[in-house]
């Protein structure tokens, strides 16, 4: 009663009319938010939209000198609903006594905030977890949906991609159901004849290439070069998925219709073989750029009798490979600090790129230091005669301070040995301050950052136009 006669002290002197507006408003839709969750039951809350305008939104939140002590309130309202609303508190005039809205009002006040204390949970704090929103009065709150900007795509979007990275040779897919004959009149590439048989007794797959004919002439026709009127074929071979370990045959010249006669063997166990595929590939030899595929021809050897052997004609089909790649080099590089050398192994090479008619080649690798812009030394290895698969093992090393080793370029040529004239270009590749690709970057970056222990890596062969354009230490040497 002690905290309720308080009230009644602090409200009576403020006029009766807008003291009694704003507590049935007030008092009463917050008691709703809280208990009622907005039904506005009571005929208090249906209150018209002007008033609410006048109002405005209030802080969800009861000032704490209107929250009572739950005991005390109980009484009061125990009190309040069985007799005549409270008598005014002693010491005030005898005008205020007959104010009977005020005590109206002053006692609806408190007896809503006791009944509120009673449904709440002697716990539960007086706070409102919902958020308070502002809009602008007499007008509907609107809710923003951030704006997605997407960039239109253009037409040509799609057409930057390669499809030859997601699509399969479809031609293997077209000629399943096509003869020969049929697939000979559709492409028109000529036609293989092959052989295979599986040795038991020495645990070898024979493979011979016996002819080819009908060959078609080179794409890049040219009458006034002699040697482009007529195609220069010869064939590659390797059992999938193994294209690594190749073996080829040695270049026709100038013929469409070729006669081989050469027999390779490919060892490996019965039931491996079984599981392969033979791919023979037919490729037009050019001395002046990257060889050309003029078409393949693939078996599976589960589905002939390999102990028994045979011999097949064979219609060539398109290849998804137009070029033949050059080939792999193995190096190896190291460097001492302390004697200021940057050695360099070559260990070997293998299916290089094959630049002599006869069967095989004679490579060998040239070595050439570049400081910045400038060729400082040239070294090269011993010339391996016959061989497209060279072993080398070969060491070079030069003196390079540790000042200059980021200005260091190292560019390796592989040359095919011609003794009629020069030597017949096969491959590059250029390692240090301007390399010609992420492998080569990579190899030079270990090589900085592990010093004296040597770095080992295969590297692809790269054309002379693809080097010279990439690098600029390639422009820099013959």
């Amino acid at each position: 009663m002690g905290n309720s006669s308080a009230i009644l002290h602090l409200l009576e002197p403020i006029n009766q009319g807008f003291l009694s507006r704003i507590s049935d408003f007030l008092l009463c839709r917050w008691t709703c938010r809280r208990c009622c969750q907005k039904c506005y039951d009571c005929s208090c809350c249906q209150s018209s939209e002007d008033e609410v305008e006048i109002l405005g939104p209030f802080p969800a939140q009861t000032p704490p000198w209107l929250i009572s002590h739950r005991s005390n309130d109980r009484e009061t309202d125990v009190e309040n609903t069985n007799s005549d609303p409270p008598p005014t508190p002693q010491g005030i005039s005898p005008d205020r006594k007959s104010s009977s809205g005020t005590s109206r009002s002053t006692y609806s006040l408190t007896r809503r905030i006791s009944n509120f204390e009673s449904i709440r949970r002697p716990s539960s704090p007086l706070v409102d977890i919902k958020p308070i929103e502002f809009w602008a009065i007499g007008s509907k709150k609107e809710i923003v949906q951030p704006k997605v900007f997407r960039k239109p795509v253009s037409e040509d979007y799609f057409q930057k991609f390669e499809p030859r990275l997601y699509s399969v040779d479809s031609s293997s897919d077209d000629v399943d159901s096509l003869t020969d004959e049929e697939i000979l009149t559709k492409y028109q590439l000529g036609m293989l004849h092959f052989s295979t048989q599986y040795d038991l007794l020495h645990n070898h797959l024979i493979v011979r290439v016996i002819e080819a004919r009908d060959l078609p002439p080179p794409i890049s026709y040219d009458g006034s070069r002699q040697d482009m009127a007529h195609s220069n074929p010869y064939v590659k071979m390797c059992l999938l998925p193994d294209q690594k370990n190749s073996r080829q045959t040695g270049v026709k010249r100038k013929t469409q219709k070729p006669v081989f006669e050469e027999r390779y063997t490919f060892e490996i166990p019965f039931l491996e073989a079984q599981r392969r595929t033979l791919l023979l590939t037919v490729v037009d030899f050019d001395k002046f750029s990257r060889h050309c595929v003029i078409g393949k021809v693939t078996m599976p050897l589960n589905e002939v009798d390999l102990v028994k052997g045979g011999h097949w004609w064979k219609a060539l089909i398109p290849s998804s490979q137009n070029e033949v790649e050059l080939g792999e080099l193995l190096i190896s590089l190291n460097y001492l600090p302390s004697a200021g050398r940057l050695n360099v192994d070559i260990i070997r090479a293998k299916q290089l790129l094959q630049t002599d008619m006869s069967q095989g080649s004679d490579p060998f690798v040239k070595v050439q230091l570049v400081h910045g812009l400038k060729l400082v030394k040239t070294k090269k290895t011993s010339c391996m005669k016959g061989t497209i698969d060279p072993f080398y093992n070969e060491t070079f090393s030069f003196k390079v301070q540790s000042e200059e080793l980021h200005d260091i370029s190292l560019v390796f040529t592989v040359y095919g040995h011609n003794m009629k004239s020069s030597n017949d270009f096969v491959g590059r590749i250029v390692i240090g301050q301007y390399s010609t690709g992420a492998p080569e970057s990579n190899h030079w970056r270990r090589l900085l950052n592990l010093h004296r222990t040597s770095s080992e890596q295969w590297h692809s062969l790269r054309s002379r136009a693809e080097c010279d354009r990439v690098s600029s230490a390639s422009l820099e040497v013959t």
